[in-house]
């Protein structure tokens, strides 16, 4: 296989706050443990976000179990400036967003299913020699 298929998604996920890596050493050697850490990813999003990450975090290891190499997936947080690029980028209204070398859209957690054929479909094409660079395929 010549090149890796690049996966973006744009979800909302869970954000805790860090000092930088030294602090952080250094904090842990003192003693202090991590519960703030942890409560602040418990608490950084509403139960219904917390299940869709869950959803897209488990496809996520499916998707690398079944291509391993083959894909580099990048996880991009909705609430971030590139999220907000991104999401206008693609038109994405709805999360999570999936986006297959940067031409196929998938849009909500129902159209999982449909990424992963489309994933395998351009993995298939690109390892036969197919030129899938026809334009932009969009689910919904």
């Amino acid at each position: 296989m010549s090149k890796t298929l690049m996966v973006e998604i744009i979800a909302y996920a869970p954000t805790a706050y860090y000092h930088c890596t030294h602090c952080e050493v250094a904090w842990r050697e003192m003693g202090a443990d991590n519960h703030i850490h942890e409560e602040q990813l418990q608490s950084s999003l509403p139960e219904d976000l917390i299940q869709e990450y869950e959803t897209v975090s488990n496809w996520v290891k499916e998707m690398f179990r079944l291509h391993c190499d083959a894909i580099l997936l990048k996880m991009i947080d909705a609430a971030s400036v590139e999220g907000f690029y991104k999401s206008l980028r693609y038109n994405a209204r709805r999360y999570p967003a999936v986006i297959v070398n940067r031409k196929a859209r998938f849009l909500g957690r129902e159209m999982l299913p449909s990424a992963s054929k489309e994933i395998a479909h351009q993995l298939a094409s690109e390892s036969a020699g197919i030129d899938e660079s026809a334009g932009p395929r969009e689910r919904r």
